[in-house]
């Protein structure tokens, strides 16, 4: 049925036999067994951040040793995302979930009775490891087993879990830290996870084909220096330790930078890529892959300045901080099935060009922030920004991955959750690299800059300036965003028989 394009699928009736498996398999098992991993692998990704303060003090280490819990999760991710293309291709649906998912639980078993800071860090890196192997997996079998007419409202399910579960991470870790020691961050998402590896080895079936590519050893070497260069550089400016001038910095971009370009160049030339960039052919995906960049960098501009405007410039509790920013990540989770079920309906047009133009009122709004600006206000600002994303982020996700042929799903979606990686690393480093010139312009014009008054200010004022750059940002998404329009596979037939509807 399908055929054999770039080595990936193979065409006769092994094809057919496997496309007729997946028309009589049950969604709602699968959905549910993805659903329940993913949700416990994300939010075990901010569940330690509230920990940080405790950790130095236990540990005896310093703030940018802590942060490599962080910069080492989001590292590991970044390298491991690219390779899932190729993975998809050898190992099948149930062995990619449950291996991710017992990587993830062994990880946090090692965090769990970690006796030092090293076997934290490990931990922290092998659960980093599954979590990496999730999301592309999950992203690919939804393209799998759901038609193009229904994979909005299944992708918004999943937004809704990757937008919740980080929202609510911050503020359960607060409340089981304010009972428990940092440790029960990991027991408490422990069964959770054996659970889900337990119901996944009942319930999920195999809906890829496994066809065995090639593995070209140096495609692995440069995408790992690639990608892994461009996120630990970015990620290290974003930290502080240094700046843009320190060497582990601009050595690590470059080096990136260069692998990348090497890394592209190889994958033209061969005829079995590990990661196939030629989906960017595809001009709905081309676009989609820059609408998910300034998207990414735009919400990693409120997740980083937000807090810090509130608590530094401010003078925000740390508890008004999360009671601040909470109500806008639960939203966005709630209101992701709900976009996702008017995409099916309406199309990517009615969400997407709405949600830009929120990005922009917003993003022009919290650029002229003040010492008078309420908490209310500041509520209200987030909710909204977060109901714009996410009008833009599963719409044009699912719209941009509809385009592609079906061996190319992998592909897809292994590039747009590695370019989302990488523009967080960028978002985050960039945007407190704006913020600091800010701040340093503003005291540099003051007679005492040692005043805490006028810290605050020139708080408000870097976070002024960083967000009227995010405000082009979102400009340039709006403007983009007009060009957006309906897709369709070029291999997808509107009478092939599809899965039975959700049980």
């Amino acid at each position: 049925m399908f055929q054999k394009q770039g080595g990936v699928f193979v065409s006769g009736s092994n094809s057919t036999s496997i496309h007729n498996e997946i028309t009589e398999i049950k969604r709602a098992p699968i959905m549910i067994s993805l659903i329940m991993g993913a949700f416990f692998a994300i939010l075990n990704e901010t569940l330690l951040n509230v920990a940080f303060t405790d950790l130095i003090v236990e540990f005896n280490v310093s703030a940018p040793t802590i942060q490599w819990l962080a910069t080492g999760f989001m590292l590991v991710v970044g390298i491991l995302v690219p390779i899932t293309a190729l993975l998809t291709g050898w190992f099948t649906t149930r062995q990619m979930f449950i291996g991710a998912m017992i990587l993830f639980t062994i990880g946090t078993i090692i965090c769990g009775f970690a006796p030092n800071f090293s076997f934290l860090l490990l931990g922290r890196l092998i659960q980093a490891g599954g979590t990496g192997l999730l999301m592309p997996v999950m992203m690919n079998t939804i393209l799998l087993i759901y038609p193009p007419h229904k994979r909005g409202g299944a992708m918004g399910t999943i937004g809704l879990v990757i937008m919740f579960a980080p929202a609510i991470g911050p503020t359960l870790s607060g409340i089981i830290l304010e009972a428990l020691n940092w440790r029960w961050l990991f027991f408490i998402v422990l069964p959770f996870a054996v659970f889900s590896i337990v119901f996944a080895s009942i319930y999920l079936k195999n809906v890829s084909e496994v066809t065995k590519p090639k593995v070209d050893f140096i495609s692995v070497i440069l995408s790992t220096l690639g990608f892994g260069g461009i996120v630990f550089g970015f990620s290290s400016a974003g930290e502080g330790s240094g700046g843009w001038t320190h060497p582990e910095v601009y050595i690590s971009v470059i080096v990136g930078i260069v692998s990348l370009i090497l890394f592209v160049i190889r994958q033209l030339r061969l005829e079995e890529p590990m990661l196939d960039v030629r989906v960017f052919k595809y001009p709905m995906f081309a676009l989609t892959a820059v609408l998910l960049i300034i998207t990414m960098m735009t919400l990693f501009s409120t997740i980083i300045l937000l807090p810090m405007l509130l608590r530094g410039g401010l003078a925000f509790t740390a508890f008004m901080t999360g009671i601040a920013l909470l109500p806008g990540g639960l939203i966005n989770g709630l209101i992701s099935p709900i976009t996702g079920k008017l995409f099916d309906k309406f199309g990517p047009r009615k969400l997407v060009i709405p949600g830009t133009i929120i990005l922009v009122v917003i993003m022009y709004l919290f650029s002229n922030v003040t010492k008078e600006t309420s908490i209310i206000t500041f509520i209200v600002l987030h909710t909204l920004l977060s109901i714009g994303i996410a009008m833009i982020m599963m719409p044009t996700q699912t719209n941009g991955l509809n385009e592609l042929t079906r061996n190319h799903y992998s592909h897809g979606t292994a590039i747009l959750n590695t370019l989302q990686q990488v523009a967080a690393a960028i978002g985050v480093a960039f945007f407190i690299s704006i913020m600091s010139t800010g701040q340093s312009r503003y005291l540099s014009g003051v007679d005492d800059p040692t005043s805490a008054n006028e810290i605050a200010n020139s708080m408000i004022s870097g976070v002024q300036m960083a967000f009227t750059v995010g405000l082009v940002f979102a400009i340039i998404g709006l403007i983009l965003s007009f060009f957006i329009k309906r897709t369709v596979a070029p291999d997808y037939v509107e009478n092939e028989p599809v899965q039975k509807p959700l049980h």
